[in-house]
């Protein structure tokens, strides 16, 4: 409760300014950022990954999905997948590629961007079964967990919510929606700013953030600003969080017209939006690692594997492979899947050199094609 009320509070003293999407642009490069390829700050285990990568589809493992957003792995086997409109989540077996309804989060508002997003496992899954959902509700964007209890029947498996967090602006664009939890067992969230510019530089709003929670909700001790569950700010819209093997944050971004960027995350970092995407000049903003024109990603998810971050693309239907050497691009950005199989939103690393990647083209923004849409299993190197 301590963590809802603050949220709410936060959100009352936040700021408020005019501001809205806009459309992509064209462009066809994606680079890393300047200085990109000569070295880290931090060390890094092992070896820097190849300048080129390559992955292999392995098997559509489901399809058939209405609009899916968030994805978790159960350890004891299967898939949760969360259908953003429909506010549902389905059990996928992945190994016969069977689904199962097990149940609806009740409070869920669909419209434009928001709805049912991320979904995260508790970190002490394996004894409190808890699943952990973001979504958009009629007042606000807000976080829940629920048990999950595959012995019940289908279509009730998911006990009623206890909402550990919220206040986090809404919008019919920039709800974020991304959450994980880190190697530090805190619970980290993406936000957008709701299509309202200026709460992204206002520590006191919760809208263009990276928040860090503990598993109550409370502002994680340690946190850059005293009290506040605010991680790091300046962003647009942030839908991709990632740790590397040496336990280092990544997030992508979504640009507006010109430039979409993946970062890396420093505690009470500023990232620039309104007054910068991209790169840019003003030093009291952290630049990019690497960075794309909007046509060629427009990016959700994320996942580390191999050495490298491997991002989904919306608007750029492909998934791009970002070496890593500390927390800088060791190379430029390499793209697969182009247009083959639309738009992707999530990607989950499933151990070792294996990914799960969902489409994202029921969305209203795709073309669905016959078995849209589907989760595929990826081979990458």
């Amino acid at each position: 409760m301590t963590a809802v009320l603050a949220a709410g509070a936060l959100l009352l003293t936040a700021g408020c300014s005019s501001g809205g999407g806009g459309g992509p642009a064209g462009g066809a490069s994606a680079s890393p950022s300047r200085g990109a390829v000569q070295g880290s700050s931090s060390p890094t285990a092992g070896k820097t990954p190849p300048a080129k990568g390559k992955v292999t589809v392995v098997r559509t493992v489901a399809e058939g999905l209405d609009s899916p957003w968030g994805l978790a792995a159960l350890p004891e086997g299967g898939l949760l997948v969360a259908s953003r409109d429909e506010g549902t989540i389905t059990y996928v077996d992945e190994s016969t590629g069977k689904k199962t309804e097990v149940g609806e989060v009740p409070g869920v508002s669909a419209a434009g961007e928001g709805g049912l997003l991320g979904l995260a496992l508790s970190p002490d899954y394996a004894s409190d079964h808890m699943v952990y959902a973001y979504f958009t509700s009629a007042s606000d964007n807000r976080i829940v967990r629920m048990i999950y209890d595959p012995k019940r029947p289908a279509g009730d498996r998911l006990g009623a919510p206890d909402t550990v967090f919220k206040g986090i602006p809404k919008g019919m664009i920039h709800n974020g929606g991304r959450i994980a939890f880190g190697p530090d067992r805190l619970l980290y969230a993406g936000t957008g700013e709701s299509g309202d510019r200026g709460l992204a530089q206002d520590k006191k709003s919760l809208g263009g953030k990276i928040l860090r929670l503990t598993s109550e909700g409370d502002p994680a001790p340690g946190n850059p600003f005293p009290g506040s569950p605010v991680y790091s700010y300046g962003h647009r819209n942030v839908q991709g969080l990632a740790w590397d093997s040496e336990q280092r944050l990544f997030a992508s971004e979504f640009g507006q017209n010109t430039w979409d960027e993946l970062n890396a995350i420093e505690p009470g970092g500023n990232y620039g939006w309104p007054a910068a995407e991209g790169e840019s000049d003003d030093t009291s903003y952290r630049d990019p690692i690497a960075q794309w024109h909007t046509d060629d990603a427009s990016p959700s998810g994320i996942a580390y594997a191999e050495g490298s971050i491997w991002m989904a693309g919306l608007k750029g239907s492909r998934l791009w492979r970002i070496p890593l050497r500390g927390t800088e691009a060791s190379a430029d950005p390499q793209s697969f899947l182009q247009g083959d199989y639309g738009r992707l939103r999530t990607v989950v690393a499933a151990g070792g050199d294996t990914l799960w990647v969902t489409t994202s083209n029921t969305d209203g923004r795709g073309s669905p094609e016959e078995g849209d849409d589907r989760v595929l299993e990826l081979r990458v190197s």
